[in-house]
């Protein structure tokens, strides 16, 4: 019995493996053609196989990184079949994975050691930030968390509105002001009323404006500075949120934001609309930054908690 198949529900496993269909049909495609006629790998299925990663999006560099582990495998054994490929490929994609040293969690927790835990949310309009909010208040919410929303992106009234919803949907409190209010004081009374009211888990949505980083950046700071004034190392956690469908736009992102803030962790959303999976092992690699959430369905449950051995063994089932 594989490891996955101890610690996950196959209902959750199901949803994994149908989330990521597209993105595996599309690479063992391109790699059924990369192959085709050849029975050693030699160096054009090594260059057919660059080709296939590079449009899988799994990124330049990253995908590099597996050529040139798979060279010092056909290195060693002199002859590698092609049929052996599938397995090789597997094998050091998990090992990547696991040198980020992350995508061990099976469950939505967050430390014991924080009374009141702030997770604060950045991410660009349109990439599913307040989705995810919304369904991790429900994932905390049903391990027993007290769970606050503040709506700290001011900039658009929508953004408060549909955070509202979520809010209403999932049954737990939000703290909002008027469109066009300062995002700070919004972070700031939602700390004082989580502290207030006992509360484990805060989540900020914030702005997702990237046309003037200095902004951003500034806007990110001065959210940070106003919420350690209620809670002194808030926020504990700046998850980013990114669209999978967006492939390489998607790196674009994660890049401009860890420039205008410390970015802690990652959810990757959307995987199910997109062939485009492969961008969750290059961005975990790339950014060394932990992608501790995927988003693989419309569901309120299909947020998943990503785990490294659960994704590989789905992507190369």
């Amino acid at each position: 019995m594989s490891l996955f198949k101890k610690i996950f529900s196959k209902e959750k496993k199901e949803t994994l493996d149908k989330g990521l269909e597209k993105s595996k049909t599309s690479f063992f495609s391109k790699l059924s053609k990369a192959v085709a006629g050849k029975s050693k790998v030699d160096d054009d299925v090594l260059d057919n196989l660059e080709e296939v990663l590079v449009s899988s999006d799994v990124g330049v560099e990253t995908t590099l990184k597996i050529i040139e582990r798979i060279e010092q495998r056909v290195a060693e054994d002199k002859y590698l079949g092609t049929d052996e490929l599938n397995s090789i490929l597997r094998q050091e994609i998990a090992g990547l994975l696991a040198e980020t040293n992350v995508g061990n969690e099976t469950d939505f927790t967050v430390p014991s050691t924080k009374k009141t835990y702030v997770i604060m949310v950045v991410g660009v309009n349109g990439v599913g930030k307040t989705t995810t909010i919304g369904k991790l208040a429900s994932q905390f919410k049903k391990t027993g968390k007290k769970v606050i929303l503040g709506a700290a992106d001011t900039f658009r009234a929508a953004a408060i509105d549909q955070l509202q919803v979520w809010a209403d949907r999932v049954d737990v409190p939000i703290v909002r002001q008027e469109m066009g209010s300062d995002p700070a004081s919004v972070a700031f009374d939602t700390l004082k009323s989580a502290v207030a009211q006992d509360a484990d888990v805060v989540i900020i949505d914030t702005a997702g404006r990237l046309h003037n980083k200095v902004n951003l950046m500034n806007e990110l700071t001065k959210i940070k500075r106003v919420m350690q004034k209620v809670v002194d190392d808030a926020p504990h956690e700046v998850l980013l949120v990114l669209d999978g469908s967006t492939g390489q736009n998607a790196f674009e992102q994660a890049k401009q934001f860890t420039l205008a803030t410390e970015v802690t962790s990652l959810a990757v959303t959307k995987l199910d609309g997109t062939a485009k999976g492969g961008v969750v092992i290059g961005i975990s690699d790339q950014f060394q930054i932990p992608v501790k959430y995927i988003g693989v369905g419309e569901g309120i449950d299909d947020l998943q908690v990503f785990n490294k051995i659960e994704f590989v063994d789905s992507f190369f089932k």
